[in-house]
């Protein structure tokens, strides 16, 4: 899988990822003597930051994280290269000042610790040569402000007993779209679905396989489903009760992708 990103930091490296679902401050988040990482929230504790790829959404804290960063480069204890979600000015400055690689605009829902990782900053792309990339749909069907979810039964390959919406594998140079409007008729039996819009892609992870999810939302003239083997239950929820439910990965960010904004 290689995705395209923004370059901060020029340079190229290659490594092994520690992947951090939370922000991350060098100032308290690692040790400034040794590049350990000391920050819980992270998930690796514990670990050296020393020629791997660090991977976080975005960096906090205080102004003085820079110039630890910039200390643990010049020392060969900073990481090899940085990838961030929406990097902010004290870990840029941090990076530029210790000749650090750095991107940016990744979205990190397609990594996982452990993964190899090569960032060519200079190229303005990151690549995950043991990942393989898998393009699906995820459509939300919606009748009187009330979204179809569905429970996905045990037979199929990937986050069964899960809830999910309307999904399926685009396949070859298909459009995505047109994948999705023959997903609802096969999974549902629902006719008269009318496209109302679309979201940016955005990556799950499950093993070796990143998803590239495309978000649709669908209105339909009627709640009456009828499921086929994918499924075993189906519900009709408001967008707040999505979150007491056990989903497939992000399904929240998918349906935030495809409601209007206020």
């Amino acid at each position: 899988m290689k995705l395209p990103a923004r370059t901060v930091s020029p340079g190229r490296a290659e490594g092994i990822a520690l992947v951090s679902p939370s922000p991350f401050s060098f100032v308290g988040g690692a040790d400034p003597a040794s590049g350990t990482v000391l920050d819980e929230a992270t998930g690796f504790r514990g670990e050296r930051l020393a020629g791997r790829i660090l991977a976080f959404p975005h960096g906090k804290g205080s102004t003085v994280g820079s110039y630890v960063l910039y200390g643990l480069a010049r020392r060969g204890l900073g990481p090899a290269a940085l990838v961030n979600e929406r990097a902010e000015g004290i870990v840029a400055t941090g990076a530029i000042l210790g000749g650090v690689p750095m991107v940016d605009g990744v979205d990190l829902g397609g990594f996982s610790s452990g993964d190899r990782v090569i960032v060519d900053a200079d190229r303005k792309t990151v690549d995950l040569p043991e990942v393989e990339a898998k393009p699906v749909v995820s459509a939300f069907l919606r009748n009187r402000s009330r979204f179809l979810v569905v429970r996905r039964s045990d037979r199929v390959g990937s986050f069964q007993g899960r809830w999910s919406a309307i999904s399926g594998y685009v396949e070859g140079d298909e459009d995505p779209r047109a994948r999705a409007a023959q997903e609802i008729r096969e999974e549902t039996r629902i006719r008269g679905a009318r496209f109302r819009g679309s979201g940016e892609p955005l990556l799950t992870r499950h093993g070796n396989i990143a998803f590239v999810v495309h978000p649709f939302l669908f209105d339909v003239p009627t709640r009456r489903v009828t499921l086929d083997w994918e499924n075993v239950e189906s519900r009709w929820i408001t967008p707040e009760e999505l979150n007491g439910l056990p989903t497939v990965p992000r399904l929240d960010a998918v349906m935030q992708r495809i409601l209007p904004r206020q």
